[in-house]
């Protein structure tokens, strides 16, 4: 099974039942704002977009897959008549960068920051430039409607590769002017990714962290598990209040913890003799209050759970693309 076919199926199993907008722009702190997208079944996920109305203008952190997520974002910029001055990517899974060129379209002033690490997935061989190629076998042999449009999302947003690659590359941790906004700005060495963004607004106590997070299950396909569990020590380790997951609801420091210590616990499972099923459960029961009582959706995060358990011990406990540990 291809990493986007597997993306795809992972994504539709954990939906809820369908919408056709995201929810409405909502304030989460003083000139701070979210979108949460609402997922609609057989649709690959967008991550959250947090906007920030900073001096000189929209930081946007995060741009979705889909258009009409850069559509609430354009509409946002449009009804405060303020440009788009910076894109941050957190990292450059397409459900959070695939929105850049749109917004660059209608705001070429705007720079993209971001880690050179889509260099590596675009290069040949890379884990873009393979779903790619499986892509395009998959298009020609594909009558279902939805999947064929999420295929060619994915195929027009690679033709369009440049768009994902960083105006202003970040290549270490450091206090940045973002739009005029001062932010501590942080860059991991590998951990869902070989390097991911997030940042913390001491204005606000808001940390928003990208898929450092995702609810209900973290997404490992490029991931480097040791190095993800020290990034969520050291967000612990900021002052914040509040944390945006890539995916899921704002979370309090409870929230976080609990999902920090779910995570920790569920990569030494993983690498330990433990029966698939034991590990899945563990981190399904671990994050309970994130996941809520319903039998249905339990089921589907603990069977989520257990592939990737099974994923991550074929890799010696990490993903493939992972060159660390």
């Amino acid at each position: 099974m291809s990493d986007m076919l597997l993306l795809m199926l992972l994504a539709a199993l954990l939906q809820v039942p369908p919408v056709t907008a995201p929810e409405p722009v909502t304030e989460i702190a003083p000139n701070t704002f979210l979108i949460r997208p609402v997922p609609t079944p057989g649709r690959g996920p967008d991550g959250n977009t947090v906007i920030i109305d900073a001096p000189d203008g929209l930081i946007v952190v995060d741009t979705g897959r889909h258009a009409n997520i850069t559509d609430a974002i354009l509409a946002f910029a449009r009804d405060r008549k303020r440009p788009v001055s910076a894109i941050v990517n957190t990292h450059w899974h397409l459900d959070h960068s695939s929105g850049n060129g749109r917004l660059k379209a209608a705001y070429p002033k705007a720079r993209v920051y971001t880690t050179t690490a889509v260099d590596k997935v675009l290069a040949p061989g890379g884990f873009l430039a393979r779903n790619l190629e499986d892509a395009r076998k998959m298009l020609s042999g594909t009558t279902d409607p939805v999947r064929k449009d999420e295929i060619e999302i994915f195929i027009a947003t690679m033709d369009a590769r440049a768009d994902l690659r960083p105006d202003v590359p970040l290549t270490r941790s450091q206090e940045m002017s973002l739009a005029g906004r001062s932010l501590d700005v942080r860059v991991t060495d590998r951990a869902v990714s070989d390097a991911d963004v997030w940042f913390f607004d001491k204005a606000t106590r808001l940390a928003v962290i990208g898929d450092l997070v995702t609810v209900p299950v973290p997404f490992f396909e490029t991931a480097c598990p040791e190095r993800w569990r020290a990034s969520l020590d050291e967000v612990w380790a900021t002052p914040f209040e509040t944390a945006i997951p890539g995916h899921g609801r704002p979370m309090t420091r409870s929230h976080f913890d609990e999902y920090r210590q779910a995570f920790g616990a569920f990569v030494s499972c993983v690498k330990s003799d433990a029966a698939p099923a034991q590990c899945a459960a563990g981190w399904t029961d671990g994050i309970a209050t994130l996941v809520g009582d319903d039998a249905a959706r339990r089921k589907a995060v603990t069977a989520n759970a257990e592939y990737y358990v099974g994923y991550l011990r074929k890799g010696g406990g990490k993903a493939p693309d992972c060159t660390a540990q």
